[in-house]
């Protein structure tokens, strides 16, 4: 149940979802890979939401070079722990709501401990690998995973979900090279909404999610484009799955 203070605090995007959808973001627990760039507007977005649990991940501390981009940190910040920073920040933006801030590596030995439970992981990493790696934890748990990546003024998001759309390895089988990019604060800013609207309206029930369509935003140009992705049988992440569904009568 919802209590009056959360009445109060929520009751405009209440009127977008009834207190239903509001409890439902109350009850959800989220998991986000970074507190970065992309990492700061969604914790953000997210929090101030009302999700009732977040968890983040980070390993890395706070850097002046970060300033740009990562919202979640200041100057006052430099040489803390991300986790340590987002974790202050996002009890300040909400403190009736759980964060978890964890630092540590992801690894393929520990992901599956860390993600636990949680409804839905989103990508706010900045390689691939990694990336890879949530793909194939969510494809595991059944549950969704919301990508997002950016580069300069240029950025991407999709949804996907498991047995239904294609897997980030189907979209990307081949990861770019490793790079010290180029971004603009924006374009991050852009995106992690973008990805945190996702979440909330699939947790929510509302509107259309971009699965099986890949988001793309110029922001040179401020123009954006979708490109509809398919599904592809031989994926070694979800292809095995596909097979599984068919052998078992699964519908998609």
């Amino acid at each position: 149940m919802l209590s009056e203070r959360e009445l109060e605090r929520y009751k405009r995007q209440i009127l977008l979802f009834g207190e239903e959808g509001q409890e439902r973001l109350k009850a959800s627990h989220i998991f986000i890979a970074g507190a970065g760039g992309l990492g700061s507007p969604i914790a953000i977005y997210l929090a101030v939401a009302g999700v009732g649990a977040i968890t983040i991940v980070d390993m890395d501390v706070v850097d002046q070079s970060n300033l740009n981009r990562q919202i979640l940190h200041s100057d006052r910040d430099i040489g803390k722990k991300k986790t340590v920073s987002a974790l202050e920040k996002l009890r300040e933006y909400n403190a009736d709501i759980t964060i978890n801030a964890i630092d540590t590596t992801i690894t393929e030995e520990n992901i599956r401990e860390l993600v636990g439970r949680a409804d839905g992981i989103v990508d706010a990493m900045d390689n691939y690998p990694i990336r890879y790696l949530l793909n194939r934890v969510a494809l595991e748990k059944k549950v969704p995973f919301f990508h997002g990546a950016i580069r300069g003024f240029y950025g991407q998001a999709t949804t996907i979900l498991p047995g239904k759309t294609p897997c980030l390895e189907c979209i990307f089988p081949k990861a770019p090279p490793k790079e010290v990019f180029p971004v603009v604060g924006a374009t991050p800013g852009v995106i992690g909404t973008v990805q945190a609207t996702e979440v909330i309206k699939y947790l929510t029930g509302q509107g259309s999610l971009l699965d099986s369509r890949l988001f793309i935003w110029d922001g040179l140009t401020s123009t954006s484009e979708e490109i509809a992705v398919c599904r592809n049988p031989s994926c070694p992440a979800c292809g095995d799955q596909a097979d599984a569904d068919k052998t078992t009568g699964k519908k998609k």
